[in-house]
């Protein structure tokens, strides 16, 4: 999804979450759409996934959208190598909440 998508998106939907992901032993971070039907989306620039260096990018990117809140979420080392689904409702303080 592009970001003036991600803009538009705001504005006509209230039940989305958007998350923050931190892979683990990287120093970047991707950001991801989930709206209620679980259909996850990246943000993209021109097609491909939008990387982050620093949280500010991405804060800023995202307050440029519109959006206000997100999750941080630290994706574990051991999903990614296993090749296991990332479970970040379980628990719930994986997730760390973000305001800006």
């Amino acid at each position: 999804m592009e970001l003036k998508e991600l803009e538009q998106y705001q504005r006509h939907h209230e039940n989305f979450e958007i998350r923050v992901i931190a892979h683990a032993g990287s120093r970047y971070y991707q950001v991801m759409l989930e709206p209620e039907d679980g259909a996850t989306q990246a943000l993209t620039r021109r097609g491909k996934p939008m990387l982050f260096r620093s949280l500010d990018d991405v804060y800023g990117e995202l307050k440029q959208a519109g959006i206000h809140r997100a999750y941080l979420v630290q994706q574990v080392a051991n999903d990614e190598i296993v090749g296991h689904d990332p479970h970040y409702h379980d628990p719930l303080l994986s997730r760390m909440p973000l305001v800006f």
